[in-house]
């Protein structure tokens, strides 16, 4: 697999197809491979392009000081893709992804010319957030994964797509915990979104689960309300994870998107 590398960050990644740039960027605590049939997918009329963020999937956490902050992640990307001599691209996240992708575009607004949010939201940590992160993650580092995953699988994958589960699972269980509670750590101290998402004037599309009990429908609807010009897309019968557990309904919207951004290009 290639694998770009800088002093700081050692980045696995997937670069199948040819033509406009699809970045996708993974959630927590999974993988690369949550977008397979994205990959498989979009590779036929796209460039598209799935890292392993640090700390992930092949992806070594490297130096830490216990917390990996969003800014992190984002900069990792922008040294992948000047790595590939890519200048702009189509930035899709997933949930901590998303977050990734909202402070991607917050640095180089430039470089992003379509962005997709799904089962994510902008606002800044709460305190009652900041602490159950925070105490996450020393859970994490005590006790591993395992228990995490079976505890949220169905939070994470509705039980009725069962599908998509065993997949989730193996990616939750395979997550290096320190890595996973650094990036809890990081996540609690991101920043506020809104403001630079209000300000946004590239196209954006709003993707989320209808029954995804992290990030609920409310709060894609105030993430659509604040960009201007943006798509809302609910996928029905699906959680936390709708490009995996509702594949075609997802691909759908994402394949809508892209083709309207052609059009006006």
């Amino acid at each position: 697999m290639p694998v770009s590398r800088t002093a700081t960050a050692e980045t696995h990644y997937e670069d199948r197809g040819s033509g406009p740039v699809l970045l996708l960027v993974h959630g927590h605590p999974f993988d690369r491979t949550m977008w397979e049939p994205q990959l498989d997918r979009f590779s036929r009329t796209h460039r598209v392009i799935t890292p392993d963020l640090r700390g992930y999937g092949l992806s070594p956490l490297g130096a830490s000081p216990g917390s990996t902050g969003l800014d992190v992640f984002a900069e990792d990307l922008a040294a992948l893709l000047d790595h590939l001599g890519v200048e702009d691209c189509v930035l899709a996240g997933l949930s901590m992804g998303g977050q990734i992708a909202m402070e991607f575009h917050r640095r180089h607004p430039g470089r992003v010319r379509g962005l997709v949010l799904a089962d994510t939201f902008p606002a800044a940590e709460t305190e009652e957030g900041k602490e159950a992160r925070n105490a996450m993650a020393d859970r994490l580092l005590a006790e591993g994964m395992r228990g995490y995953a079976d505890e949220v699988l169905d939070r994470m994958v509705a039980p009725y797509n069962t599908h998509a589960a065993p997949h989730v699972h193996r990616m939750m269980c395979a997550t290096d915990p320190v890595a996973a509670a650094a990036a809890l750590r990081g996540r609690a101290e991101r920043p506020d979104y809104r403001a630079s998402l209000a300000a946004a004037t590239v196209p954006a599309l709003v993707v989320v689960g209808r029954d995804d009990t992290y990030t609920p429908v409310s709060d894609a609807e105030e993430t659509h309300a604040l960009i201007p010009g943006s798509a809302l897309v609910v996928v029905e019968r699906a959680a936390h994870l709708p490009n995996l557990e509702r594949p075609e309904e997802f691909d759908a919207a994402l394949e809508a998107f892209l083709r309207s951004l052609e059009r006006t290009a």
